[in-house]
């Protein structure tokens, strides 16, 4: 398993005490990897589609804590294409999806905020807490990090370049520095700082993966000073040894003439 699929496998145990911030990290999945349709006769249903199965069981148990709404659960395999399996949670019942998308205020009264992606209003997250939950939804759907072994580099991927600013303005509220490239059609969002990856586990209360993170920069870290100091004591020896060299080849010249 990568060190991003432990992170994620990490933060789907992890979920908010507080109703509120459950409802940011619902928020979060729904706009990530949600579609919200509009059926015939103005019924309503909210369906996340994953090919992560800890985002999958998060969101499920999310809405089961918060609502106390069961959801469907599909299983679509991909064994011709050799695709991961994609993992459908929906919830059908209408006054269910009304009552889901009211709380994480993508429903106005009666007006949807209809299809894919929406972005969310900051009512959602006001407080620091939510805004913890918040970023832990976003990096469970679309989020990886590199191994830290070989590099250090953090990202969430967007659909659209309101979404990646609202993330960077989040993220300066913990002093995280995050910037943001096109890559084809997405905005991605990136750390590459290791200080400030450990800083965004943190925040996404990630403490294992943290640890593991700090353990690797340090023994990198150590690795890089003993390098150093040897490159710097090998060059002090060939400078001596030159210098040494040189004043032999003096005095022997000295000596012959």
């Amino acid at each position: 398993m990568s060190f991003s699929s432990r992170v994620k496998e990490e933060l789907s145990y992890q979920s908010g005490s507080a109703m509120h911030c459950r409802i940011a990290e619902i928020a979060a999945i729904i706009s990530m990897c949600g579609l919200i349709s509009l059926e015939e006769y103005g019924s309503v249903s909210i369906k996340i589609q994953t090919e992560n199965i800890a985002v999958a069981r998060k969101y499920f148990t999310l809405v089961k804590k918060t609502y106390n709404i069961d959801c469907d659960i599909r299983i679509r395999s991909h064994i011709h294409t050799g695709k991961n399996r994609t993992y459908i949670v929906e919830v059908r019942d209408d006054y269910a999806a009304r009552r889901i998308l009211s709380s994480v205020k993508m429903m106005n009264g009666s007006v949807i905020v209809s299809g894919a992606y929406p972005l969310v209003t900051p009512l959602i997250f006001q407080k620091a807490c939510c805004k913890r939950a918040f970023l832990r939804g976003l990096f469970l759907c679309t989020g990886s990090l590199s191994e830290p072994e070989k590099t250090y580099h953090f990202e969430i991927v967007c659909t659209t370049r309101e979404r990646a600013e609202q993330i960077c303005d989040m993220m300066k509220t913990f002093n995280i520095e995050g910037k943001w490239i096109t890559r084809k059609k997405y905005f991605v969002v990136y750390v590459k700082e290791a200080a400030q990856i450990v800083d965004m586990l943190n925040v996404m209360e990630a403490h294992v993966a943290l640890m593991e993170l700090e353990n690797v920069r340090i023994l990198k870290e150590m690795r890089n000073a003993v390098n150093r100091k040897v490159n710097c004591e090998t060059a002090n020896i060939n400078k001596t040894v030159s210098a040494a060299v040189k004043q032999r080849e003096d005095i022997e010249f000295i000596r012959d003439h």
